[in-house]
């Protein structure tokens, strides 16, 4: 579905017939912030059932501080939290689901078990989807200059820096509670890079997660973005 943003519409037809700033012209930059209106179309549904998301993948957990964190659990605290702090919609906890199907693509087909879990729980929008949590070792050897307390002169040497780097990788999938259909469903990347090799991983999550906060909550309510614009000044 196009979406019409009608004051950046305006916005850039105002830039467009605007003449070619003179030469010594300076500029200046301003930031705008635009509000986005929530993706999927809200008109009528007041419920949202989330249900248990699928870990695709949880490599190197355990190479971190001997911990091994429970994805599944942490995302499940931090979804719940956010969406009942910042939408307006009644959330719902509808506990274990035995899904018929641990194929995320098939899961799409299941329109009798959605329509079935929307039953169970009344809600109007079932949210659910995978995980891919991924810690990495990013250690390495990188070059630098040395200068000798000896002779003064500068020297290059190979220092080794430690780095764990923290991805993760969120499928969101939305489907209607009362047919099954499925609604909605994207990808959500983020990557944390941190100095150090015994880096919390629980620290590297939820870095991840507050990067693409936003991003999440503005499937289901709308959010401000800011962008920045250039002005031409006399």
């Amino acid at each position: 579905m196009t979406r019409r943003l009608p004051f950046l519409a305006a916005a850039l037809l105002v830039l467009t017939a605007l003449p070619a700033p003179p030469a010594d012209a300076g500029t200046a930059e301003v930031k705008l912030v635009l509000p986005q209106r929530a993706k999927l179309d809200l008109q009528g549904r007041k419920t949202l059932a989330v249900a248990p998301f699928i870990v695709v993948s949880q490599e190197g957990a355990d190479r971190v501080r001997g911990r091994n964190i429970d994805v599944q659990k942490e995302f499940a605290r931090y979804l719940l939290k956010v969406l009942r702090r910042e939408t307006s919609l009644k959330i719902i906890e509808p506990g274990p689901v035995d899904y018929p199907v641990y194929d995320l693509n098939q899961l799409t087909h299941q329109q009798d078990f959605w329509r079935a879990l929307g039953d169970r729980t009344g809600a109007d929008l079932i949210l659910t989807g995978g995980l891919d949590f991924d810690i990495q070792d990013r250690s390495g050897y990188r070059t630098e200059e040395y200068t000798s307390p000896f002779n003064g002169r500068t020297y290059l040497r190979q220092v080794l820096v430690e780095q764990t780097g923290f991805q993760y990788d969120i499928l969101l999938q939305v489907y209607d509670g009362k047919t099954g259909e499925s609604l909605y469903q994207d990808n959500f990347k983020d990557f944390q890079n941190f100095e150090g090799e015994n880096t919390d991983p629980l620290a590297g999550m939820f870095e991840n997660l507050l990067s693409l906060e936003d991003r999440i909550l503005n499937v289901f309510t709308q959010k401000d973005v800011e962008a920045s614009r250039t002005l031409f000044t006399e």
